[in-house]
């Protein structure tokens, strides 16, 4: 008898909050540098190894920067938008060469089963890429609103899948091969707002089905406070964004 997968995410709130980063970034020129900064890594990946396909699936490419690369050398994309993917509905048996997915695992339910899902659905000798925020991401986040919290700290911050995890998910998929790796991405803030609202921007808010209680006005105040203190000699606090990238090869 097979088990529902553990509801840490709330399925209709994490696609509300990857909508609401499409218009904020469509309507009012919202951040999208982490989108486009995994995709130019993806895109250098490819070419580092050679890889030619087909035919693709490509999921979270907002600015459509590795769709348009790979269409301009005959590659057939299909795109998707996370919050409009299933992950758990796909069921394209052996269509693609090539299927990467950008930003959006992170905040699926059933990781395993999408993994075998994704390796289900690439021809023989295809190539899987996703990336997204792994451990190790947020810290100066998770500190502020540890702050803000006080004596009762909150579960806020989404549990975050570290490189030995993804390696032991992508056996478990049942990959031929597999490679993990991570690296830093860098960004610095003048101000709480603008961080939030870039996290907003790229759906990166949280979307956890047993949501924390809001912050308090003292609590934001406290946050605020704490933000300052953090600030280095240019006046900026900076925040890292772990980019955990797993490969398998079918």
């Amino acid at each position: 008898m097979e088990h529902a997968p553990p509801r840490i995410f709330d399925p209709a709130q994490t696609a509300a909050k990857w909508s609401r980063a499409r218009d904020r970034q469509r309507l009012h020129g919202g951040a999208t540098y982490l989108t486009g900064a995994i995709a130019e890594d993806i895109a250098e990946r490819l070419e580092f190894m050679r890889f030619e396909p087909k035919s693709a699936r490509i999921v979270g490419d907002a600015e459509a920067i590795l769709s348009d690369r790979l269409s301009k050398d005959g590659v057939i994309v299909e795109n998707a938008s996370l919050g409009e993917f299933d992950e758990a509905g796909t069921n394209d048996l052996g269509k693609f060469d090539l299927i990467v997915h950008m930003l959006g695992l992170g905040t699926v339910n059933d990781l395993p089963g999408a993994l075998i899902r994704a390796r289900n659905e690439l021809a023989e000798g295809g190539l899987f890429l996703a990336a997204f925020p792994g451990a190790g991401s947020v810290p100066a986040l998770r500190q502020l609103a540890l702050v803000a919290d006080g004596d009762r700290p909150a579960a806020r911050i989404h549990p975050q899948v570290d490189n030995r995890a993804g390696t032991a998910l992508l056996e478990r998929a049942g990959f031929a091969r597999q490679v993990v790796d991570s690296y830093p991405l860098k960004v610095r803030y003048s101000s709480l707002g603008r961080l939030i609202g870039d996290l907003r921007d790229h759906g990166l808010t949280s979307s956890l089905a047993s949501p924390a209680p809001p912050i308090t006005r003292a609590g934001w105040e406290r946050a605020k406070k704490a933000f300052e203190s953090m600030r280095d000699r240019d006046g900026k606090v900076t925040e890292t964004f772990e980019i955990l990238v797993l490969t398998g090869w079918r």
